[in-house]
């Protein structure tokens, strides 16, 4: 059963008991989730070619990504303007759903000494960030083609009104959160 189904069919009701929700259509969801990797580092290091990090992350999320540019130059941190920063991705829909299974029951736990994400990692909204530190966990970057490693920021963003009303989805949902 894929995540998608097990939302619909088992996850609904779990939150609308466990949450006191009359109306269905109050259940919060999942709307998307964005992928974020840092490569100012990379590249005020002298490497002026990203092209292979780029792949990285389209190999991981399934989807090209974008390119994000610094708005203003920063002298003291030796950035100008127009200068690359970060590559950027926002799954949604069935790729979400893909993403989100393939970290939870694949990616996580190949972590060296996992013992669960952390749950202070909540805004006040119920969306959930967290931070993982070498992109090279996933199995669809080639191990060969890793120079050094980066660390790629997820975002979870959903429809939850509170912190406790996202971290219930979630939890529903298989997140291995930190006991």
């Amino acid at each position: 059963m894929s995540l998608r189904e097990k939302y619909n069919k088992e996850i609904i009701p779990a939150l609308q008991k466990n949450l006191g929700i009359k109306n269905i259509m109050d259940v919060p969801k999942l709307e998307k989730v964005v992928l974020n990797m840092w490569i100012w580092t990379y590249i005020r290091t002298g490497n002026k070619d990203y092209s292979s990090l780029k792949e990285h992350l389209a190999l991981i999320a399934g989807q090209a990504p974008t390119v994000r540019y610094a708005k203003k130059a920063i002298s003291n941190f030796k950035l100008r303007a127009w200068m690359p920063v970060g590559l950027s991705v926002t799954l949604r829909g069935e790729k979400m759903y893909d993403f989100l299974e393939k970290l939870i029951h694949v990616v996580l736990p190949r972590v060296r000494d996992f013992r669960g994400v952390s749950k202070k990692s909540f805004d006040s909204e119920g969306n959930y960030n967290f931070w993982i530190k070498e992109h090279s966990i996933f199995l669809e970057v080639p191990q060969d083609d890793v120079v050094r490693a980066h660390g790629l920021q997820i975002t979870v963003k959903t429809t939850a009104k509170s912190k406790e009303a996202g971290r219930e989805l979630l939890e529903q949902i298989g997140f291995p959160f930190s006991k």
